[in-house]
């Protein structure tokens, strides 16, 4: 990082204060037990959506352990959002990147997505159809949660799986999918990623031709175009290129974290001119980071890890098949690896002290502050790498609502970063679809 990118850092970071508090006029409250009463009316009476979950598909089999149980190795399930009074979820159909752009890459992440929208579909259809429904437009989320029940929406994190196939974006549609970004981490047939960053290597330097009709094609259709994870380049041509508002699904500021997942001032607003909404993530190193300390030490500890996992032979790359690869391990070879695994991070490589739930409110403010509450939401990227101390899972929602109320926030402005605003878009999006 040059010296003139590191002044940069230190100015952005010293904008984002609690100070910021004052500059919103808004009155703290604080009277604890008047906080803890008011948010508890307001979370119980507001239609609160978090617009980023990952699943794994064996957490919706019929048989064992399932979504409609308090699940002890899930951040989401439905008993997690009943006991936190969180109503409503997009649980998210991802599929990694592969380096590979061809047919047979293609044809793989095509058939693990569905995977992941026919397990959906089980918890909604076979095994929880009283307590969960999938809403397909925002009136379905209104009548869902008047009718007392979870409401689920599906989002396609990653085009990936498209392919080069666009009719593959209809079919995802219909199968329930309403929000798309058009790539992860690593460069898509679609678009550039934000990881470009990391090296200055562009493949497409924004949006690919295919993944500009994939844009008209989405807009027709009525579905979200999610920005969180491609290139600020892609952002800004995504946002000159359709004709409806477009939604960050989960990202985090880049003034407060100076990650190139977060969005900085000039695409927040020009978020702001397009609609859209910005659903805040609460991704602890998406929150709370210093890229000249962190960068360094997350290398390290990463590479290190990788020897690890090597020297064990731990050969899985998604993390919940490297989990059960070390499961399957031998007693005493497993408390081998645990032990070394702990040497690493807790001692050769710690981490900071963990993000909090006044810290990612920080990440509201700063928004609301700069473009306006009308565009901004919640996301947890829970069972992703997803939480902050207070909010670790869905059973501990409504202390983001106390710390809102805490800070001077009403009940209708809650009500607006919680799930309106987000609906608000999607509505938009509905009406500007030209598909019959």
């Amino acid at each position: 990082m040059t010296m003139s990118n590191l002044l940069r850092c230190a100015v952005l970071a010293s904008v984002a204060t609690p100070a910021l508090l004052s500059a919103q006029n808004r009155k703290p409250v604080t009277d604890e037990a008047a906080v803890m009463a008011s948010a508890k009316a307001v979370h119980a009476s507001v239609l609160s959506i978090d617009t980023h979950v990952d699943i794994a598909p064996t957490n919706f089999s019929a048989t064992g352990p399932n979504y409609t149980q308090k699940l002890p190795r899930t951040q989401v399930d439905l008993a997690k959002m009943e006991e936190g009074g969180l109503v409503g979820a997009f649980l998210v159909v991802y599929v990694g990147q592969s380096p590979k752009l061809d047919d047979a890459a293609f044809a793989s992440a095509n058939a693990q997505a569905l995977e992941k929208f026919d397990a959906i579909h089980r918890l909604t259809e076979q095994l929880a159809p009283s307590r969960s429904e999938i809403a397909y437009t925002a009136a379905d989320a209104r009548r869902i949660h008047a009718a007392g029940k979870r409401v689920i929406f599906i989002g396609v994190e990653n085009g990936f799986p498209i392919g080069a196939d666009i009719t593959n974006v209809q079919k995802f549609f219909d199968r329930g999918g309403r929000y798309l970004s058009l790539a992860h981490n690593g460069h898509s047939q679609l678009s550039d990623s934000n990881t470009g960053e990391r090296d200055g290597v562009w493949l497409h330097n924004g949006l690919s031709p295919l993944g500009r009709q994939v844009i008209t094609e989405m807009n027709r259709l009525g579905m979200m175009i999610d920005v969180s994870h491609p290139s600020k380049q892609s952002m800004l041509q995504t946002i000159a290129l359709s004709t409806a508002p477009i939604i960050a699904s989960h990202s985090g500021v880049r003034a407060i974290c100076n990650h190139s997942r977060n969005m900085d001032n000039e695409q927040l607003t020009a978020l702001k001119k397009n609609g859209g909404v910005i659903q805040l993530v609460a991704f602890n190193s998406y929150v709370k980071c210093d890229p000249t300390r962190d960068v360094p030490r997350e290398q390290a500890r990463a590479a290190a890890m990788t020897d690890l996992r090597a020297e064990f032979g731990i050969t899985a790359t998604d993390r919940r098949e490297q989990q059960s690869q070390i499961q399957a391990l031998a007693d005493e070879k497993r408390n081998a690896y645990l032990a070394k695994q702990e040497d690493i991070t807790a001692r050769r490589y710690p981490s900071d002290p963990p993000a909090t739930v006044k810290d990612f409110v920080n990440h509201i403010d700063y928004v609301v502050k700069l473009i306006g509450i009308d565009h901004v939401g919640i996301s947890s990227d829970f069972d992703g790498g997803g939480g902050v101390d207070g909010w670790r899972n869905a059973s501990e929602s409504l202390n983001v609502t106390t710390e809102l109320v805490r800070r001077g926030y009403s009940k209708d402005e809650i009500a607006k970063i919680w799930g309106g605003n987000l609906l608000r878009v999607m509505e938009r999006v509905e009406k500007a679809a030209t598909a019959k």
